[in-house]
Parts: structure tokens; sequence; C-alpha cells
């Protein structure tokens, strides 16, 4: 979107940075802004000594630890300065995480990028959840999820989300007033087959950050839950999970399990997608849209997924993918996508088509565009009714 967007608007990207990003991750920048501003913040590891202390004093901090741990002084001096440069229409938060550096007043009006309802999120990991004391911490972050993000959304000037269902739910549940939905897109150009391999027979692929929990989740549901009822009927089946920072737990998991292959990080998606003869999205624990079925989809692969993971998007199930929630549902799917190449590829070819008719970054751009246009318009509008009602007063 970002890339879009700077076709017609001038872009400045503020990033806290853990130096982890690719060598050539500032070169590539210039693809989606005009000027980098990168900010040095670094987070405890996962299941590190550190990271659990941090866990723990969060018990006794109102903020839940997803946000507390990107908060950073250094970039909300660093907001403030490039704010008061005059140079700026308005200000863009993408994702809830760095609205805890939002400075209390800015110079123009700022919108909210949710691509989740991120409360949503917490509340599924606790219904999942089965360990007592897990529960209770993760109950806890839940309600403390719902009391910021309620804050934050009814405090910025405009809230964008990615479905009409997360707009739905933040209206009922925030009382949020100023709210628009941007369809999620997917670049048609990059993700397309190249036609250079075949599918591995009776191969599966998923795609995603293996750190973020819901990813995790989904993993580890497939591997312990429905791998087993699908191997009864193909024996040789097999699954790639694609994702940087692979929790061990899930390392292990391959280690034990030859049919599992886990890459960690990779440079391209793409040829692990096209290698694969169906791609799976066992999510129990989401919000917002995913923007991996759109790319899987546009790269023509068959893809079966649960009503979570495919949550907010316009997609009918038997025509463009197909939908099963309990274990015994999924593994059938999935054979089914294996086993019956007429289906497989008619599902591939309903999505891909739609994809390249309906899904293109350069309409969700051109519609995001237009919400900030809005958004800048009603802020001077109601400025210039401040300064008359103040003059009248005066």
């Amino acid at each position: 979107m970002l890339k879009e967007l700077k076709r017609e608007h001038h872009v400045t990207y503020l990033a806290l940075d853990d130096g982890n990003a690719a060598p050539d991750a500032r070169e590539r920048s210039r693809e989606y802004c005009h000027d980098l501003i990168t900010i040095t913040h670094h987070t405890r590891p996962k299941f590190s000594v550190g990271f659990y202390l941090e866990l723990l004093r969060n018990l006794f901090t109102p903020l839940p630890y997803f946000i507390m741990k990107y908060r950073s002084e250094l970039m909300r001096s660093e907001i403030e300065r490039v704010a008061n440069t005059g140079r700026y229409d308005i200000g863009v938060c993408d994702f809830l995480q760095p609205s805890v550096n939002l400075p209390d007043r800015l110079p123009f009006p700022i919108i909210l990028f949710q691509h989740n309802v991120e409360a949503m999120i917490w509340k599924r990991h606790y219904e999942v959840q089965s360990d007592a004391l897990k529960r209770i911490y993760l109950y806890g972050q839940w309600r403390k999820a719902v009391a910021f993000e309620k804050k934050i959304c009814r405090r910025v000037d405009c809230v964008v989300a990615v479905s009409a269902k997360d707009v739905e739910t933040m209206r009922r549940e925030y009382q949020v007033e100023r709210i628009a939905e941007v369809p999620t897109g997917v670049d048609t150009d990059y993700f397309q087959p190249s036609r250079a391999a075949h599918p591995i027979p009776d191969s599966l692929v998923f795609t995603g950050s293996m750190d973020w929990l819901p990813n995790h989740d989904a993993v580890k549901f497939f591997v312990v839950e429905i791998l087993p009822l699908i191997k009864e009927q193909l024996p040789q089946v097999k699954l790639t999970v694609v994702g940087r920072n692979p929790y061990p737990e899930l390392l292990a998991m391959a280690e034990r399990d030859n049919a599992i292959n886990v890459t960690g990080r990779v440079e391209d998606v793409r040829p692990f997608i096209e290698e694969a003869t169906a791609y799976i999205v066992p999510i129990r624990i989401g919000g917002g849209t995913r923007l991996k079925i759109y790319e899987a989809m546009a790269m023509e692969k068959p893809v079966v997924s649960t009503t979570v993971g495919a949550e907010g998007l316009p997609l009918r199930d038997g025509l463009e993918l197909l939908l099963a929630d309990s274990t015994t549902d999924f593994a059938r799917a999935v054979v089914t996508v294996l086993k019956n190449a007429s289906i497989a590829n008619e599902l591939a070819r309903n999505a891909a088509k739609l994809m390249h008719e309906q899904f293109s970054w350069q309409r969700s751009a051109a519609a995001f565009a237009e919400i900030c246009r809005q958004t800048t318009a009603i802020e001077a509008s109601s400025s210039l009714r401040n300064k008359e009602s103040l003059h009248a007063v005066s």
C-alpha cells in the first residue's frame, strides 16, 4: 500500500529497529517511502530469563505486555520532532502497538490503521488455553488489551479497519464513531506462479511469522490434532512451515517427525508456496484479515482454512477455498484437495481470478488515500470553527 501511496504523496516512515532487518532493508525502503527514520529498540528474547522477568513485572502495570515491550521514549521524542517541522498533513499509526509512543498533542490528525482487533486475539488465546496458570495470565492480558485498545481507538481522529466485521466489532465494543474500512489487497504482479516447478505430490505449506502466537498455535494445532488424521489416508504427506523465529516447541516437533519441515526466515516465500500441492490456514486465534490467503490464491494454490483463518474475507466456501473448523472436517478437506486434482484446480482458478479482478493494491491504496483526505478536511474544518468561536468570544 505504501508503494502505491508514494506515487502521489510524500511518505516519511518512522520505525523501531531491533537490528535484525535484512542487510538491504534501508536501500529497499526507497520503494515505499521518501524518508526513513529508525529508532534503535531491543525487546527481550522470548524464553530468556529477562523475558520471564518482564512478564512478571507486567502483572503490576496497566499495559498489556505486547504493548509495553514497544514503549520507547526515543520514538516518542522523534515523532514530536518530526511533527513540529510543519511538513506533514496527517500521521498514520500502523498497528496498535506503536500507538503507545504517540505524544499527547500533535499538529495534525492521526489515523490508526487496525489490521486486527487486537483484544480479540488475546480473548481467543485465553479461550483455547488449557493450562490453568497460563489461562489466568492470558485473561489479564485480554482485559488490559480491551482497555488500552478502546482508549486509543477513541483518542485518534479516525480508525481504519480491514474488514466489515472488525468495523462492527470496534463500533460495538469501543463506541468508535469515526471508523472506515479499507479492503485488503495483494500484489498480483509479485505473487503469481512462475510455472518453473511442479508441485510436490501430497505436500502442504503454511507461511507466516512463527514468533506470532496465532501462527504458532495454528501450526501446533495442525501438527498435533489434524496431521495424524491425514496420515491415515495419505501416509506420505509433508508439511513445510515457512516463517521467521519458530518456537523451540515447533523445532522439536520437526525433529521427531520427518513429515514436517521448518525453514525459519526465508528471503522469498513464493518458491515454497509453488512447490506445495495445497496451502493451509488452520488458525484458531486472530482478527482482521489474512494476507497470506490472498497471496496463496494469487499463486493459484487451493486453500483450506478455518473460519477464523478466513474471517473478514469475502470468500465463498467451496468456490474459492474450503472452510473447515473441526479436526476431522479440516483433515477431510485437506485430503480432498490432495487426492482430487479437479477440485483443487477449480478452487485455485476461481480464487486467482477473484484476486486479479478485485483485490489489487491500487484499489486499496486509493481507498486509504481518500480516507486520509477526508480526515484532514474534517480536522481543518473543525480547527476553523474553533478559531471562529474563539474570535467571537474575544
